[in-house]
């Protein structure tokens, strides 16, 4: 029911910053959204997470204080502002979206984008 389309994706240096966006159609009324990622080799791993309302967010330890994850319901659109990007974060990036409140656990999202390139160069 819910479409999700990922962009803001692309090549930078290590250091530097990208801000993924998210862009919902369809209802995402009170649901929460999320970003996902999947580095070549490994497993699809939690990135971060945000409320409906926007109060409540969760960010993997891994990420805190350099990726900032926001909504805005208007727009129906996330975002994922990272920052201080290290190469071991070169991975495909998915927009995800549930109902119900903030999780970090994979399966329990229902709709999922079709992935942005991020490739942090060393």
């Amino acid at each position: 029911q819910v479409q999700l389309v990922e962009s803001g994706g692309g090549l930078v240096q290590a250091g530097g910053s990208l801000r993924l966006s998210c862009a919902a159609s369809g209802r995402t009324f009170n649901n929460a959204m999320g970003w996902f990622r999947q580095a070549p080799g490994k497993e699809r791993e939690f990135v971060a997470a945000i409320s409906w309302t926007g109060s409540i967010t969760s960010h993997a330890l891994s990420v805190k204080g350099r990726f900032t994850i926001s909504r805005d319901n208007a727009k129906n659109t996330v975002y994922l502002q990272m920052n201080s990007l290290k190469p071991e974060e070169t991975a495909v990036y998915y927009c995800a979206v549930r109902r119900g409140p903030v999780v970090s656990t994979e399966n329990l999202y229902d709709y999922w984008g079709q992935g942005t390139q991020v490739t942090v160069s060393s």
